[in-house]
């Protein structure tokens, strides 16, 4: 039997929790978590993200700051930013909100970020850390996935995990936290060159899809009973909705489901995770501090 594995049932859960240790801290004379979000330009899906993720702060007792600059902004002016906001008393964490104009280098921008405050978890201080299992801030997404499959109580250990997709952002850090000792799984990084790839998720267990190719993953690739998550959210053309686009996945949902015994939909599987993995290293940071 297929089970959907609902990320905005799970991400509510989440939050209600988050926000019982908010209330708690302020009770105690501790100040509320504190997060800002830097938005550059007026890219569609980065304002839907960030009025979301200001949104879920109001949900849980934080307090947010929306930066904004629009897309001709220099680099020196941007960085000049990032070292404000690292030098503030009174935040707790922020985020640079990616994809970046051409002219800026996300790298730059990222590796200019304090670590401390880098609730993303893009800074290499925390992708390096993450990668030899000292505490650090997880990269939000790869963190929401294996808050799933905790909480769903889905089998990791020693399972065959194929990971589709090898970005910094997800799928190399994902492949990461997959292998590490609590989890267990071995685990395989696939990506557009290889050549073998429908053999390889025909022998995996869990298939972590992160690729960002709409209706990648199809059920010749899917053996009967897997476990199959979709990170995918490519905005396509949808003349019919109110938007006029919709969200679709790394996998040809319809077909696939059937097969599975676990799987996430786009929307309202891996998204509403992601969020609240920010909210989680928000609150980290603040314990910290």
């Amino acid at each position: 039997m297929m089970i959907l594995i609902d990320g905005n049932a799970t991400a509510k859960q989440i939050k209600a929790e988050i926000a019982s240790e908010v209330a708690e801290m302020v009770a105690n004379g501790k100040q509320a978590p504190h997060l800002a979000a830097v938005l550059v330009g007026h890219d569609g899906g980065s304002e839907s993200y960030v009025a979301f993720k200001i949104k879920d702060c109001a949900e849980v007792g934080f307090k947010s700051t929306l930066v904004r600059f629009e897309d001709d902004v220099t680099e020196e002016v941007l960085l000049a930013k990032v070292h404000e906001l690292n030098n503030d008393p009174n935040l707790t964490g922020f985020i640079v909100q990616l994809p970046l104009p051409k002219h800026i280098s996300e790298e730059k921008i990222i590796e200019a970020i304090d670590p401390s405050k880098d609730v993303d978890g893009f800074h290499p201080a925390n992708v390096g850390r993450t990668v030899i299992g000292l505490p650090s801030f997880v990269s939000a997404t790869p963190y929401g996935i294996v808050e799933l499959l905790k909480r769903y109580n889905i089998e990791t250990k020693g399972k065959n995990c194929v990971v589709i997709g090898r970005s910094n952002i997800v799928g190399r850090p994902m492949s990461v936290l997959m292998s590490q000792k609590g989890i267990d799984a071995t685990v395989t990084v696939a990506h557009s060159r290889t050549k073998n790839i429908k053999e390889l998720c025909l022998s995996a267990d869990i298939i972590i899809a992160a690729i960002g190719m709409p209706g990648f993953v199809t059920a010749e690739m899917v053996r009967p009973g897997a476990v199959v998550i979709d990170v995918g959210t490519t905005r396509i053309p949808a003349p019919e909705t109110k938007s006029g686009f919709k969200l679709k996945g790394d996998v040809v949902f319809d077909e696939v489901a059937p097969k599975c015994s676990y799987i996430t939909p786009v929307p309202g599987g891996v998204g509403p995770m992601t969020r609240v993995s920010l909210l989680i290293n928000t609150l980290k940071a603040a314990k910290l501090r």
